[in-house]
């Protein structure tokens, strides 16, 4: 049998002229990445195996963003290993306040990753790299640590679920629309330690923010990770940023699937994911007007912080100010997108109607800072979890959604259809 896209990633790295599902392989690391939760664990095991040096200075990537600004004392310890370690050993791709960004988004941003590579991090989405046709997957701390001693890593080839994406989405429809309809479909253990590959005519129609969102949230449905095949799109994207050497990787004609989905893009509706799973899914026709009365919005994240998200929440404030009590935090994904947001006017649009402006972090996505819900509150956001507790108190409930709708619902206090805007 032939190879899926992730196979033969895994196979070249691993200097074989095959893999196969269920193998256990020793692979070439081409990316080693934690963050500001994540690297001191790995630092600790570091020092605790008396490891002395580093695989490769250039090839690790340390990025300070989930309680940055620091938030507390403790915050502020786990940074000061980090940039501690970084300084030590000289790690190239250190990321702190006024540099950093939401990993996830910044590591593409500086073409760190790119057609072909093969990364880890010490985060569960790390998994957003596959949009530019790489393989990467989240690992434990231990992993990180070991990936930065030996430059190696232990996978076991995982079997593959083909996605045929066909059509062209409408409307307000984007790539978070896209994979909170897949994870509604097949549920959050349905991808289960499997590749989750993309493919199909349908792709042309999402833009790389599209396909890095999707890719994103592949570990929602229990994903090893998510791929897509190199297209014109991706080329453009890495032509010029990406500091490697691209290598496309296409699957076989008779490469293995354990399912195959076909989804009609021009079918799939703005939909929401309800608490406290993503797979607990509703499309806005699904949705009783004045159904869910929300209190926050979130706009940003490594899934939906990037600047056609930003563009898109943009549209729909124009004009519109936010609901009475509703509060709207929207944060860009990295300083770029920050400074291009504020030079086309979003800012203007943003704060006239009512929202706030935030630099760069991870904050309120997994409930850390900046905005943390109290019991009883909603919010609508456009990260990528809704479990119990999430963003705050164990009573809160979050919504997740595209920008879109997230926008729209924040106009009008309750989750709301952009298209049925006044």
């Amino acid at each position: 049998m032939g190879m899926t896209m992730t196979q033969k990633i895994l196979a070249a790295h691993a200097g074989l002229a095959e893999v196969k599902a269920g193998q256990l392989i020793e692979a070439n690391l081409d990316l080693v990445l934690g963050n500001d939760v994540t690297s001191p664990v790995a630092i600790n095991v570091f020092e605790e195996n008396g490891a002395t040096s580093v695989f490769d200075n250039t090839k690790i990537a340390m990025i300070m963003d989930h309680f940055t600004p620091n938030k507390d004392i403790k915050a502020a310890e786990q940074v000061k290993k980090s940039r501690q370690f970084a300084d030590k050993y000289d790690i190239k791709n250190y990321k702190d306040v006024g540099e950093m960004g939401i990993e996830h988004a910044l590591l593409p941003e500086l073409g760190l990753v790119g057609p072909g590579s093969l990364c880890i991090g010490a985060d569960s989405h790390t998994c957003t790299y596959g949009a530019l046709g790489a393989f990467s997957t989240g690992v434990g701390s231990t992993d990180m640590c070991a990936g930065m001693i030996s430059g190696k890593a232990w996978f076991k080839v995982p079997s593959a679920i083909k996605f045929e994406l066909v059509g062209k989405p409408q409307g307000w429809v984007s790539g978070k629309d896209v994979i909170l309809h897949i994870i509604g479909m097949i549920g959050v253990d349905g991808a289960l330690y499997r590749s989750m590959e993309f493919t199909g005519e349908g792709i042309k129609y999402l833009n790389m923010d599209d396909r890095l969102c999707i890719a994103n949230m592949a570990i929602e449905a229990g994903g090893k990770n998510g791929i897509f095949p190199v297209d014109d799109i991706t080329r453009e994207y890495c032509s010029g940023r990406f500091q490697g050497t691209p290598v496309e990787y296409t699957a076989d004609d008779d490469a293995e699937y354990d399912e195959v989905y076909t989804i009609d893009l021009s079918t799939v509706r703005p939909t929401v994911a309800f608490p406290h799973l993503p797979e607990n899914t509703k499309t806005v026709d699904e949705i009783g007007e004045n159904e869910v009365k929300i209190d926050q919005c979130v706009i940003g994240s490594c899934t939906n912080g990037r600047i056609s998200d930003l563009r898109a929440a943009a549209e729909i404030f124009k004009g519109r100010h936010l609901a009475k009590g509703v509060r709207c935090i929207i944060f860009p994904g990295t300083q770029q997108i920050w400074k291009q947001a504020m030079h086309e006017g979003l800012f203007d649009i943003f704060i006239d109607a009512g929202a706030v402006v935030s630099t760069p972090t991870c904050g309120p996505c997994l409930g850390g800072h900046m905005g943390i819900l109290a019991a009883g509150e909603k919010a609508i956001s456009t990260t990528n979890r809704n479990f119990v507790g999430r963003m705050g108190h164990i009573d809160s409930e979050v919504y997740l959604a595209s920008p879109a709708v997230a926008a729209a619902s924040a106009v009008k206090g309750y989750i709301t259809d952009p298209d049925k805007l006044d």
